[in-house]
């Protein structure tokens, strides 16, 4: 079960939260990419434990919904039944005007506890995806819910939807470079997940000295980096100079929320190895990761 799987994976790195589960029995078929659903629940759970820095509760449901018994209301819903994934944390929680702007890309709620807009974003984009919708539910100081509904399908058995890119794995070493803290313990899971050893950078700055370090000292330097495009100490072009200046063997993939105009075409045409666009789903990531070390 996905559900599951994930969640076990990550919270067996999260010591300081005690995870409840309730599964309802006899769920519904769904029908579901599983990698962008995975990448759906470690964001959510990522949001939650940074809302508990302290440590705390989180809850996990699974219920099948009619739609004429949910108070939700879904709009234009192609479906009449529905299964719901509920996802509740004991953490700081949110205002009103928060909830409103929470899916919004690059609204961010670092204040708060919580992460970049982008990573919630993405999660929106993947279920409207799935002809499904989600909600959050929360009250300052008292924790959030975020319910996922997905359209139950007539199938008698749940079968996984064939990716259309293969998930790739690795060992090597990967240095991820991103100023906002949600993507960097989103990545950080979904580079684990793959296999690789990951090394965090929350600058441009941070990124340059931890290259030059490794310099000498083969065996902890990062066979690949990835670099956000914008960050406030640092644009991302300067940072990919300052990074080939200490290592000009450094193989480097560029991540920007915006395409790859601009900027980022300049960069790639001045010898940089790879180009992806945020959010991300972790197959395409794999992918490329793959295709940059293995050439």
């Amino acid at each position: 079960m996905i559900i599951e799987k994930s969640s076990e994976m990550f919270c067996s790195t999260k010591k300081e939260i005690r995870v409840h589960r309730k599964y309802q029995k006899d769920i519904w078929t769904v029908e579901v990419d599983r990698g962008q659903i995975e990448q759906v629940l470690l964001n959510l759970y990522v949001n939650a434990w940074q809302a508990m820095p302290g440590g705390g509760k989180l809850y996990i449901e699974t219920e099948n919904i009619s739609l004429d018994k949910t108070p939700v209301q879904l709009d234009q819903s192609e479906s009449e039944k529905y299964v719901r994934i509920s996802i509740r944390d004991t953490g700081s929680g949110m205002d009103e005007a928060t909830q409103q702007r929470l899916f919004d890309p690059f609204f961010t709620t670092k204040e708060m506890g919580r992460g970049t807009g982008l990573g919630l974003a993405s999660v929106y984009g993947i279920i409207k995806n799935h002809s499904g919708f989600i909600n959050v539910s929360s009250q300052k100081g008292e924790g959030a819910t975020f319910s996922i509904y997905l359209p139950a399908s007539e199938k008698e058995v749940i079968k996984e939807k064939r990716a259309d890119t293969e998930m790739l794995e690795g060992k090597e070493t990967v240095l991820l470079v991103d100023d906002e803290e949600m993507i960097l313990d989103v990545g950080q899971e979904i580079l684990k997940t793959l296999g690789y050893k990951v090394i965090l950078a929350g600058s441009g700055k941070e990124a340059i000295e931890i290259v030059n370090k490794a310099r000498d000292a083969v065996p902890s330097a990062p066979d690949l980096v990835i670099l956000d495009m914008i960050m406030p100490d640092m644009e991302g072009g300067k940072v990919y100079d300052k990074l080939k200046e200490a290592n000009p063997d450094i193989k480097v993939l560029l991540s920007s929320g915006y395409s790859i105009k601009g900027q980022a075409s300049e960069i790639m045409e001045r010898g940089c190895n790879g180009f992806i666009q945020k959010p991300f789903n972790i197959n395409d990531l794999s992918q490329k990761i793959r295709e940059i070390l293995d050439n």
